[in-house]
């Protein structure tokens, strides 16, 4: 373990998954099916402490930092979570932060509270259809208009969007880029389609339409024309949860594999005695473990507040490429099983892939990398 181990974290790893156990695992596949977990859940897990972690109590938060959110994190996967689940129940680790930044006390009574005691649920909008990584180029504008801004746009992709009742919305104010908190039902704002993906099944994902929605100058995060320098200060405790979100991923899935493969028996011999299946199942945990620990040192890093552009980049990159390796050869050791929804190996394998693309996509992470080399 190379996060600081205390008896409190310990707990938390505990809480965490006996919270998984008792509220997650029955429901899961339904979960899967219906495409969302339910509002209820936001409700329980603020209740048991765990959707606070990593926000103060001071804001209505559970207190801890960054390392606690990613210990939250890795143990809802290894007890049988998943990513998808993580960025359902968890939208507000990356609708809230740029809020509490800007130290708006009424920004944080009206949406960062509400949020934590799990009542409302919030989501962020930067990716445009035609913009994907490029945040400088968006195309959603805001005029000033007296004490309103009028939004023109759309976004997608939004992770919560069906269920938000409000987001934290990227938009360009002329000469800059402005954030602004846009509740759901303002006159204009459209929530479009539910999207169908690959994976992450549990977790709703729409596109937002915006036609002279009028918002309210007080619902602008921060200073006009700053939402851009937010932005990308905020980017890092991002990709550590989707690095996090990865080596979890990886290690579970070696736990299922290594299970499996000691369970399982071909030509009366179990697939674990095997010289070839031991020597895989040892290449992918060492691929685990090496990304988790590299992972764990980025963040140690990055909480103590070192500027670590570069070396987060690695970190995601570091972790998604072991995830897709181990996932892979997790699922092909489980044969044909593996390739049924009943298999649990099954979901990781699709939730995994969009890893590499939220939050900055590989190729997007290789250009900071290549910048911090002085390239």
């Amino acid at each position: 373990m190379t996060l600081v181990d205390t008896p409190e974290r310990r707990q938390l790893r505990e809480l965490t998954r006996a919270f998984v156990t008792r509220e997650v695992l029955p429901h899961l596949d339904d979960w899967e099916r219906a495409g969302e977990v339910p509002r209820t859940l936001h409700a329980t897990a603020a209740k048991v402490g765990l959707l606070g972690v990593g926000f103060g109590e001071s804001v209505g938060g559970s207190g801890g930092d960054l390392l606690d959110s990613i210990i939250v994190t890795e143990e809802i996967i290894r007890s049988g979570g998943s990513s998808g689940l993580v960025a359902a129940l968890f939208t507000h680790g990356i609708a809230l932060p740029h809020i509490l930044s800007s130290g708006n006390d009424d920004l944080i009574d009206r949406y960062v509270r509400p949020t934590l005691a799990g009542t409302t649920i919030g989501a962020l909008a930067v990716t445009e259809p035609d913009g994907g990584s490029d945040v400088a180029g968006i195309r959603t504008r805001a005029r000033r208009d007296g004490d309103h801004y009028v939004v023109n746009g759309s976004k997608t992709y939004i992770t919560s969007g069906i269920r938000a009742d409000f987001v934290t919305t990227a938009v360009s104010t002329g000469s800059g880029l402005s954030l602004l908190v846009i509740d759901k039902g303002t006159p204009g704002f459209t929530v479009g389609r539910r999207l169908e993906k690959l994976g992450w099944h549990c977790s709703d994902t729409a596109e937002l339409s915006f036609v002279d929605v009028r918002v309210p100058v007080g619902n602008r995060i921060g200073e006009e024309h700053t939402g851009f320098l937010a932005i990308m200060q905020h980017f890092a405790a991002e990709r550590l949860s989707l690095a996090t979100q990865a080596s979890a991923t990886a290690q579970r899935c070696v736990e299922l594999a290594t299970r499996w493969c000691r369970d399982r028996s071909t030509f009366g011999r179990p697939l674990a005695s095997r010289q070839l299946v031991r020597h895989r199942l040892a290449v992918m945990h060492t691929r685990a473990e090496a990304a988790r620990a590299y992972v764990h040192e980025v963040a140690a890093r990055v909480a103590a507040g070192e500027p670590v552009v570069t070396e987060v980049a690695m970190a995601k990159n570091v972790a998604v490429a072991a995830c897709a390796e181990v996932v892979d050869a997790a699922l092909q050791l489980h044969g044909g099983f593996g390739y049924l929804r009943d298999a649990e190996v099954e979901r990781h394998y699709r939730d995994s892939r969009i890893l590499g693309i939220g939050g900055g996509t590989t190729e997007i992470m290789n250009e900071i990398i290549a910048k911090g080399m002085g390239l």
